[in-house]
């Protein structure tokens, strides 16, 4: 028939296996579907196919039921589609139950009851840089709608607290308008992206990091896979200059380093390179092993591991300080360019594989741990179109040192006849007073630049030289200092019981009594040290890579008490606080924190460090020698 295709008479050749599974799978579909029910009274057909038993709904391959709330309430409805229930929210002025409360997380606001009955919200400043218009617009909003206050954070960001469920709308919408967002600067999501923060001017720097910084956050705002991983995840940029970004405290650290040397050769060098590391002392193989699986069965592409002179990113993995874990190296060397997608690659391998029935288990040290560093790299290469390279870290020159408390004060830049002023922020909070004379300041003696510090503190750049000391001034007169202080520039503290559910302690009140006391003592400590203070085990001031650690812990009569650690440090001097303290009372600490000073200052040998004298003693000698 003209426009009809003709139908072929049944064969009777008997279907095959493949086919049977096929058609078995096409009529459970159909029956599923309810559009052709049997007949009233008719029964099946012995020989009709049985339909498929339903298959269970997993995410990432783990099972519905196997969830913990959280992933199910993500699995029911993503958060970054909450739009909705945040304009309800505000047009009610009405506070969140569990499940909104977590959503909101995900848009930077956090209800922090019973602490604080009102919201917080958290802003994402990528590469902690931020205009002189964006600070007045911040000031002006926390004064507006919050308590006319904003805190500095410890991943270089800002939060403004104290806000009305009403005002939820306008403030994430004047955050927006002035280029901000907070959008994934809580819950399961990548936090903000930190580089360091002398970034494009430091005089030491190998590589102005903050434009693959930003690259990173932005591939984040325009992918939602990168949204909803199973726990938080951190990201730094460390420039390989003068200051630190605590990159090592990160889940994926990027750590500009130099290759020097001549550029790849033959397979014959190649093999005489690795031949030299390997006898160059026995610690040197267990480096090797720990960076390639089978060194021998590499050689033939260690070719191409060996780079040509130049400028890399060295990669690490896995910090979470909190948990007593540094990010470890991987052996990986990337080229800048690929940073972006490197980055992308491990988030999702993360967020395919990591648990989502645990949450105590399920940040990314968790699934290295579990799988090793070699199986993580394989998954990882296969989301790459490009090899991964790894050599060891012998190809690298070693990190250069750091000028430990030089985010505070005037040093000069890269660029001739420009100073940037580090000024120190007091216990991380400023006033929208002080916030508007930054900016002012920033704009008439700067380019209207700030950069934020992990420290929480700011930095004031292309300041010309013959202006710092008119600005310093003007700095101390708005209540900052510009002079780094051995004991009180490296003092930083999480939030505490003041505005944090979880803290144990007053973090703030305490730091702040602490800074007092040691301005107005006759201690003179020649070594700088870091005093940390965090209010519970999450760790959010990392009190175990602190000089001196503080972490919250209630006394028997509920009165407010600290544990404290020694010895802690970062980059160079990396290394885990152990506890020599425990249960501190609130009111002991500034007394005890200055006989500890004091005993080091006393003890040390000439030039050695508070870190190298703690860790010399034994826990028990320590406690010995502060308590004589």
């Amino acid at each position: 028939m003209s426009g009809v295709n003709a139908v072929s008479a049944p064969s009777s050749t008997p279907f095959s296996a493949d086919q049977k599974e096929y058609l078995q799978g096409f009529m459970a579909g159909v029956a599923a579907s309810g559009q052709f029910p049997l007949s009233s009274g008719a029964a099946p057909s012995s020989s009709a196919p049985v339909p498929a038993a339903t298959v269970e709904p997993t995410v990432h391959g783990t099972p519905l039921a196997d969830l913990c709330k959280e992933e199910k309430w993500k699995h029911d409805e993503n958060p970054l589609d909450s739009w909705e229930r945040l304009l309800a929210h505000s047009s009610a002025d009405k506070f969140p139950d569990a499940e909104n409360m977590y959503r909101f997380k995900t848009h930077g606001l956090f209800y922090v009851a019973p602490a604080q009955d009102s919201f917080m919200i958290r802003l994402r400043v990528p590469a902690c840089e931020i205009s002189a218009h964006q600070f007045h617009g911040l000031a002006e909003l926390a004064a507006d709608v919050g308590n006319g206050h904003v805190d500095l954070t410890t991943r270089g960001n800002l939060q403004l607290r104290e806000l009305r469920p009403r005002d939820l709308v306008t403030v994430l919408t004047r955050v927006r308008e002035l280029g901000l967002t907070s959008q994934g600067a809580g819950a399961d999501n990548i936090r903000n992206v930190t580089a360091s923060p002398n970034s494009g001017f430091d005089p030491k720097e190998l590589l102005d990091v903050r434009p693959y910084a930003k690259a990173v956050h932005h591939y984040i705002m325009n992918h939602r896979d990168c949204y909803g991983l199973p726990r938080k995840f951190n990201i730094a940029f460390d420039n390989g200059g003068s200051l630190t970004v605590a990159a090592d405290t990160n889940d994926i650290a990027f750590i500009a380093t130099r290759v020097v040397g001549r550029a790849a050769g033959s397979t014959d060098d190649a093999i005489s390179n690795l031949k030299f590391q390997i006898s160059n002392s026995d610690s040197e193989i267990s480096d090797i092993k720990s960076q390639i699986a089978d060194p021998l069965s590499e050689i033939s592409n260690f070719k191409s591991a060996i780079p040509s002179p130049g400028v890399y990113f060295r990669v690490q993995l896995g910090g979470i300080t909190g948990h007593q874990d540094f990010a470890r190296d991987t052996g990986l060397l990337i080229k800048p360019a690929e940073a972006t997608a490197v980055a992308a690659a491990m988030v999702r391998v993360f967020a395919e594989n990591g648990d989502r029935t645990n949450r105590k288990k399920a940040r990314l040290k968790y699934l290295l741990d579990k799988w090793g560093f070699e199986r993580f790299l394989e998954e990882t290469q296969k989301k790459l179109s490009f090899p991964l390279v790894r050599v060891p870290l012998t190809a690298c020159e070693p990190r250069r040192p750091l000028i430990k408390h030089g985010w505070i004060g005037p040093y000069h830049q890269a660029q001739p006849g420009l100073t940037s002023i580090g000024v120190g922020i007091p216990i991380g909070r400023m006033s929208s007073k002080q916030m508007h004379g930054l900016a002012t300041l920033a704009a008439n003696f700067g380019k209207g630049e700030l950069r934020l510090t992990i420290w929480q503190n700011v930095m004031i750049p292309h300041v010309p030289n013959a202006l710092v000391a008119s600005a310093c001034r003007q700095l101390k007169n708005l209540g900052f200092t510009t002079e780094a202080s051995s004991t009180t520039s490296g003092i930083v503290a999480c939030t505490g019981s003041r505005g944090c559910k979880y803290a144990a302690a007053d973090t703030k009140g305490a730091a702040a009594s602490l800074a007092k006391h040691l301005d107005h003592s006759n201690l003179a400590v020649e070594q700088p040290v870091n005093l940390h203070f965090t209010g519970c085990a999450h760790s959010c001031a990392q009190h175990y890579c602190g000089d001196i650690g503080y972490i919250g812990a209630k006394q028997p009569d509920g009165t407010d008490g600290f544990h404290l650690v020694l010895g802690g440090g970062l980059d160079l001097e990396q290394g885990i606080a152990r506890e020599v303290f425990r249960g501190v009372r609130a009111t002991e600490v500034n007394a005890l924190t200055e006989k500890i000073l004091g005993t080091y200052q006393s003890r040390k040998t000439s030039g050695e460090t508070f870190v190298e004298w703690s860790r010399r003693h034994s826990v028990k000698e320590l406690q010995e020698l502060i308590n004589a």
